[in-house]
């Protein structure tokens, strides 16, 4: 479906990793602490970009599976990459170019604008926050902020709930297949960003109403 007008949309959802920050730096730096801390040899940013946009969990998980590690140590990791992820937020990451823009734009429009992410509340929200983001967002949630995440439909349905809008005028922006089959699911119109983390897929490849290189272009 054509992507709507500004006037005819009540709100924006925009995701987090990838489409408004640049995290892969942190998620490196994060998981070789965690896997030194193990003892098990680290994983590089290729790793990473391939792997990234299911939740930290998934990426804890597939981790341990490349390095050889066993299973049972998911706990004792997951202990570790919580603490070492948090000391290092936002230290090796970059805010792309436009999403400033962009979002002051989108609020100028009259749009409400709320981020739903995969990552962790505990990691998003001090994330937004030392980028200068936050105060863009009426709401923010997280991959635990519901009983399950995108590609799921629900965070978005529920999303769209808290903020009080219709799904169908409500746009998701995004990085992703992750992002567009909630979107799809949920019934909100979606675009995706050129440069974020597909999976290793080409981004343009996934169905969605638009694809743009940069925020401030959306619309």
């Amino acid at each position: 479906m054509p992507l709507p007008p500004f006037s005819d949309l009540q709100a924006a959802i925009v995701d987090l990793d990838g489409t408004m920050v640049d995290t892969q730096g942190d998620f490196v730096v994060a998981l070789n602490l965690t896997l030194a801390e193990l003892a098990l040899p680290g994983v590089d940013r290729a790793f990473v970009e391939r792997t990234v946009g299911k939740g930290s969990e998934h990426l804890l998980r597939s981790t341990l599976a490349q390095v050889g590690g066993d299973a049972a140590l998911y706990d004792a990791a997951w202990t570790a990459y919580q603490r070492h992820y948090l000391a290092i937020n936002g230290q090796h990451s970059d805010v792309y170019a436009g999403v400033v823009e962009g979002l002051t734009r989108l609020r100028a429009a009259g749009l409400r604008l709320a981020c739903l992410t995969n990552k962790p509340l505990g990691f998003a929200r001090p994330l937004l926050a030392a980028k200068g983001l936050d105060g863009f967002f009426e709401l923010t949630f997280g991959g635990d902020s519901f009983a399950r995440k995108k590609p799921d439909p629900m965070p978005l349905v529920e999303t769209c709930r808290a903020l009080g809008t219709d799904p169908a005028r409500t746009l998701m922006i995004g990085d992703s297949r992750n992002d567009a089959e909630a979107a799809r699911g949920a019934g909100c119109p979606v675009v995706l960003l050129s440069y974020g983390y597909n999976h290793g897929e080409p981004v343009r490849e996934v169905p969605a109403d638009g694809w743009f290189d940069r925020i401030d272009e959306i619309g």
